[in-house]
C-alpha cells in the first residue's frame, strides 16, 4: 500500500520521507511547492518522469492483474487475511517481480511451507493481520493499482530541494522497465541536480523493516547534511 511517511518540519518548510507509491506524491509535492519542502527521501522508488511502462510485462505481472477490477478481490477471497498478508511479505521481499503463470493466480505463488522473511516474525504478521481485518484491502488495490492513470504529469520537472533515493540492492522495483536505467545512467540527475542515492545490499523492497537501523541512520544523516537555513 502507499505510504507517505511523516514530515519533518521547519519554520520554512517540510522534510518529507515516503516508501513504495507514497513516493509518487511526495515527489509531486516537493515538484508543486518547493517553497514548502526542504527535502524529499524515498524509498524504493526513484523519480521516474512519465512513469514506468508496463506494456512489455507479462499478463501475469501483479500489477496488471490487481488493477483489474475483482480479479485481486477473488484471489484474496479464497483465503483468510492472515494467508494473504503472509503470502504478500514472502513474495515481495524477493529480488523477482511476482508474476503468475496463466493459469495461476498472484496468491498461488507461495504457500504455507514457504518461510516467512528472516526479519518478518510471526508477531509482525499478527499486527498487521489485526489491522487488515479491520480495514480489509479496498483501499490498498484502488490506491496505487487502479488509480495510476489518473496521475497529472508535471511538465519540465525540476527539483530545487534536495533529494534521496534509498533502495534494496535486491528490491524486485529495480527491474521495472526503465528504473535501473533512470537510477544507474544519471536520468534522475537531470530532474534532482542534489540528488543522492544509496543502496543497501541485501535490501529488499521492505527494506526499512528489514533494516530499520541502517534506514533511519541515512534518513538521519541527510537532514544533518541538509540542515534548515
Amino acid at each position: 500500500s502507499p505510504r507517505l511517511w511523516g514530515e519533518s518540519m521547519s519554520a520554512s518548510g517540510a522534510y518529507l520521507v515516503a516508501k513504495d507509491f507514497g513516493a509518487m506524491p511526495a515527489y509531486d509535492f516537493a515538484l508543486r511547492h518547493p517553497n514548502r519542502t526542504c527535502g524529499v527521501m524515498c524509498l524504493g522508488i526513484p523519480f521516474l518522469h512519465g512513469g514506468s511502462s508496463f506494456t512489455a510485462m507479462p499478463e501475469g505481472f501483479y500489477i496488471l492483474r490487481w488493477r483489474e477490477p475483482g480479479r485481486a478481490e477473488a484471489d484474496f477471497g479464497r483465503y483468510d487475511v492472515k494467508r494473504v498478508v503472509r503470502t504478500i511479505y514472502i513474495l515481495f521481499s524477493r529480488s523477482e517481480i511476482p508474476t503468475a503463470k496463466e493459469d495461476q493466480e498472484i496468491m498461488d505463488l507461495a504457500d504455507l511451507s514457504t518461510p516467512l522473511p528472516e526479519w518478518f516474525t510471526e508477531e509482525d504478521l499478527a499486527v498487521y493481520t489485526s489491522l487488515y481485518e479491520k480495514s480489509g484491502f479496498v483501499y490498498p488495490l484502488q490506491m496505487p493499482y487502479r488509480s495510476l492513470h489518473k496521475r497529472q504529469p508535471i511538465e519540465d520537472p525540476k527539483f530545487e530541494v534536495p533529494v534521496f533515493v534509498v533502495m534494496g540492492e535486491k528490491d524486485y522495483v529495480i527491474k521495472f522497465p526503465g528504473v535501473e536505467a533512470v537510477l544507474k545512467n544519471g536520468t534522475m540527475e537531470k530532474f534532482a541536480p542534489d540528488l543522492k542515492i544509496t543502496y543497501i545490499p541485501e535490501g529488499s523492497h521492505f527494506v526499512q523493516e528489514q533494516f530499520p537501523d541502517k534506514v533511519n541512520e541515512l534518513l538521519l544523516g541527510f537532514l544533518k547534511d541538509h540542515p534548515v537555513a
